[in-house]
């Protein structure tokens, strides 16, 4: 036996596993950096098998340069479309566009991609089968957390009602807004929920043979309503506002959906809907990330609008970091103090980057003060056409900036 199949059966004979709740991009990222250290690590999803829901669609350039630590980001943009253009418009024809190749020396991934997650996470899921030390259980949904000075023991419930309990070193919620995790702990995401919600409707026609110049991802600023359309592989989703007084089978009704995508661009013969979906809208971030010996990441952590596309990204971030930082701590590489930088380093992250900018777009976009309209459009007609303006917003919006934060902290 070699020197680190000898350490790694030392440590799953002591038990020494990361236990990881919910198979998201954000748990499965994680349980991949983990299992690649060597780090025993099992997954548990509350589901019967992968989601195939269409969520996030869109990949930054920060997260496809981390994803390529896995050999991930060249399976992904195999699967997606690239987007090196991103737009900021109104129904009047002005336009400020944004080409991210002008931070091709700070990324290897200079544009957005747009791709579903659900094909990151049957990625993830392949790649940790080849693992032997790593696995993902499906039908098991977390009921009670029990912690101690060695461990944590976990309490799951399968489809058929039965529980089991598994034991680990650590444990990651990365179970979603709806975090099961989060509420077993006893945190309460602090901050607001927006009174409207947002429709995703997703369809076959080309919106780029009919309005000139369109970019893959583009912002359309209007006080009545705004929407925004983002292009994926053989679709475009529109996203907009709806009411709160709507019912969501008013909302996703075929006669509504025609209504609301007609005031996008007018088509006589009607739109084809693939897709449809309402989300509630939130803003809000838990006031700790980590309570003894489990840990909060991702959606579990903290909720943004999607505008910007800075949610699901900002979870792989946090990935990344615990499962970097838990690494070390379990292979006797580091003390258990190190984990307490894990919420230093990513809360204020949440809270005054990833927050701010994405309020920051709903209020731009929605804005009736024509003043504040009128000051916006130059600013970003400004910020567009000077080339070092236009390199640090793109070094913003592509969460580039909010990954140097943290290293900042390391060296302070």
């Amino acid at each position: 036996m070699s020197r680190s199949s000898t350490f790694l059966h030392a440590m799953t004979a002591n038990n020494e596993r990361v236990l990881i709740a919910g198979a998201g991009p954000v748990g499965l990222v994680a349980a991949n950096v983990l299992a690649d250290a060597g780090i025993p690590v099992t997954v548990f999803e509350a589901e019967a098998s992968l989601p195939q829901t269409l969520r996030a669609s869109t990949f930054q350039p920060s997260t496809l340069d981390l994803l390529a630590r896995l050999d991930i980001s060249k399976l992904l943009i195999n699967m997606g479309l690239v987007a090196p253009r991103m737009q900021y418009r109104d129904r009047q024809g002005w336009v400020a566009e944004f080409n991210f190749g002008a931070i091709g020396d700070e990324t290897a991934h200079p544009y957005r991609l747009q791709c579903e997650q659900f094909k990151l996470n049957g990625l993830l899921v392949e790649r940790l089968a080849r693992i032997p030390h790593a696995e993902v259980r499906f039908d098991a949904r977390a009921t009670h957390v029990r912690q101690d000075a060695d461990g944590v023991t976990l309490t799951l419930q399968g489809a058929d009602g039965a529980t089991t309990t598994e034991r680990g070193t650590w444990l990651i919620g990365a179970d979603g807004g709806r975090s099961a995790v989060r509420d077993l702990l006893g945190v309460v995401l602090e901050g607001f929920t927006w009174t409207e919600r947002f429709l995703v409707a997703s369809t076959p026609f080309d919106f780029a043979d009919v309005i000139p110049g369109l970019a893959e991802v583009s912002y359309f600023a209007d006080p009545e309503q705004w929407f925004f359309l983002l292009r994926v592989p053989g679709l475009w989703r529109v996203m907009l506002p709806v009411g709160a007084d709507e019912t969501d089978a008013d909302i996703l009704s075929d006669a509504s959906i025609q209504r609301r995508l007609q005031c996008v661009h007018p088509n006589p013969a009607g739109y084809a809907i693939e897709h449809r979906t309402i989300y509630s809208v939130h803003q809000r971030v838990a006031p700790r990330y980590r309570v003894g010996r489990a840990f909060l990441a991702g959606d579990a952590a903290h909720l943004n609008n999607p505008l910007g596309g800075m949610g699901m990204n900002g979870g792989i971030h946090d990935a990344f970091n615990l499962a970097d930082k838990l690494a070390r701590v379990c292979l006797g590489q580091a003390g258990e103090a190190l984990l307490d930088r894990y919420e230093a380093e990513r809360r204020p992250v949440a809270l005054d980057y990833v927050n701010k900018i994405t309020i920051a777009n709903k209020n731009n976009l929605e804005t009736r003060d024509e003043a504040r309209q009128k000051t916006w459009r130059e600013e970003m007609t400004r910020t567009a056409g000077d080339g070092q303006l236009a390199r640090e917003y793109l070094l913003k919006v592509s969460m580039i900036s909010s990954l140097r934060r943290p290293e900042m902290h390391q060296g302070a």
